[in-house]
């Protein structure tokens, strides 16, 4: 029973951390930011040797979903518009749990260009590599639980709130005032061909993880 209770107790902890809860309230101030084009490419994404497929028009569909339902909020009277491309991606095959535990990741690069002036606000793309977040879900494997449409609508919402948080960083952008004493952060280097590849500790070989045969979980929610 005890055991029992710590779990049921994790999960609501973990589904908490989870959601989106900025996204029922108002959006932070972001000057005269209003989103114009919202431009997703993923023209040849490299994927990683352990996950399912994804086509560029999933990736797509996914993203621009994530972008206009988070600065679709914003009425300011300046368009900018968006541009990102996919660049590397994993979706979780299902795991071993606790042994071999899959996780998503996607890598994209991020362009912010001013419509007025027909400018790039950043010269070169921000690169953002984007995991998934905890949640009852994805605690163990997402490729357990999550079919591979869930699994990159949750990459996309988080590649957004990346996206959003990076973008607050930089007001003058939208005609705010700058920050002080606020510093560029740099996203990890990731190198696709080692992920979810789990190494045996006593002979250091890879440790060989289920394939695709296993059955998608309902598409449900993705």
């Amino acid at each position: 029973m005890y055991r029992i209770l710590t779990a049921l107790t994790l999960a609501l902890g973990l589904s908490a951390c989870g959601e989106f809860k900025d996204l029922q309230e108002p959006p932070e101030p972001m000057g005269d930011f209003l989103l114009g084009h919202n431009i997703v490419v993923a023209p040849d994404p490299v994927p990683g040797p352990l996950t399912r497929p994804a086509t560029e028009e999933e990736w797509q569909e996914s993203i621009t979903a994530a972008i206009d339902e988070r600065f679709g909020r914003y009425d300011g009277d300046r368009y900018f518009h968006i541009a990102v491309k996919v660049e590397g991606y994993v979706l979780a095959l299902p795991g071993i749990p606790l042994v071999a535990n899959p996780k998503s990741v996607l890598i994209a690069g991020v362009t912010i260009w001013e419509d007025e002036t027909q400018s790039k606000l950043n010269e070169e793309p921000k690169r953002f590599t984007v995991f998934e977040r905890a949640s009852p879900e994805t605690f163990l494997s997402s490729g357990l639980t999550q079919n591979r449409h869930a699994q990159r609508r949750n990459l996309a919402r988080n590649l957004a709130k990346k996206i959003h948080d990076w973008m607050l960083k930089n007001p003058e952008w939208f005609g705010g005032e700058p920050l002080e004493g606020v510093e560029e952060t740099e996203e990890p280097e990731i190198d696709l061909s080692t992920v979810n590849v789990p190494i045996d500790p006593e002979t250091g070989e890879p440790i060989p993880v289920p394939g695709e045969a296993a059955p998608e979980p309902p598409a449900e929610g993705g």
